[in-house]
């Protein structure tokens, strides 16, 4: 045996070299996978971060859509109601994250991976996504949307990244931004909304068309339902609240 081997002649009788257990070997095993993991999202991250879109033109793009629609700006402060009622059922931790949730962007990150829809989008994410990604929601689209909302909430103030929100959504029955949505659905302005309408119009953003009241009243019953209960588990309302709001007339105005 050449003097340059690595391998050990074993002395008959003595005790052969310590194995490593299993469990320990798939622990730093996965341990390695993680910090490849991470160490791979920080550079996609940072390239990512590189050739993002600059988000000054946010507010000016969300004026140009309503302008397209002939739809009018917000100019009150929505009603309370609908504000919580948004929140509990869209995204319950606007108020603290950066735009993204950590379980959110770590889903967009995994859906880039693995090409698959892991979803968890925030309401920045999601005024993101239609601001500059033309609404498509692909897993490419959904990573480009984290670096986005990251930015969109490092630009603006949550009352502005709402208020664009608000502007820029649609709310089915042809209605573009809160103030034609409720001024069409009900007759009246966004602060003037009780509690059963801003149940209702805060459960359309999911899918408008499909809980258009007006033409699909039962099934916008059901999401409203989604809606109270996501208010009751937030510690807004009761179920004994909730369930009075939920046999309220919405005050459709019908033509």
């Amino acid at each position: 045996m050449s003097a340059g081997t690595l391998q050990r002649v074993q002395v008959p009788g003595e005790p052969g070299p310590a194995r490593r257990s299993r469990p320990r070997r798939v622990a730093r095993r996965l341990g390695a996978l993680v910090a490849v993991s991470v160490a791979l999202g920080v550079v996609v991250l940072g390239v990512g971060w590189a050739h993002t879109p600059s988000v000054d033109d946010a507010a000016a793009r969300v004026a140009a859509h309503l302008a397209e629609n002939d739809a009018p700006a917000l100019q009150v402060e929505p009603a309370p109601a609908f504000v919580q009622a948004l929140l509990a059922t869209e995204d319950a931790g606007f108020a603290s994250h950066p735009g993204v949730s950590p379980t959110g962007a770590v889903r967009a990150f995994w859906g880039l991976l693995s090409g698959t829809d892991q979803g968890g989008s925030t309401l920045v994410q999601q005024l993101a996504k239609n601001l500059y990604l033309d609404g498509e929601n692909g897993p490419v689209q959904k990573a480009e949307a984290v670096l986005l909302a990251l930015e969109l909430d490092a630009t603006y103030s949550k009352d502005d990244v709402l208020r664009m929100y608000l502007d820029n959504g649609y709310y089915g029955h042809g209605f573009v931004g809160l103030t034609a949505a409720t001024e069409g659905y009900f007759g009246v302005s966004p602060d003037q909304l009780s509690w059963a309408q801003s149940t209702l119009l805060a459960g359309l953003f999911q899918a408008p068309t499909a809980y258009d009241p007006l033409v699909h009243p039962d099934l916008a019953a059901q999401r409203q339902a989604h809606v109270l209960d996501r208010l009751v588990d937030e510690g807004v309302l009761s179920r004994d609240q909730a369930d009075t709001i939920a046999a309220e007339d919405w005050g459709l105005v019908r033509s």
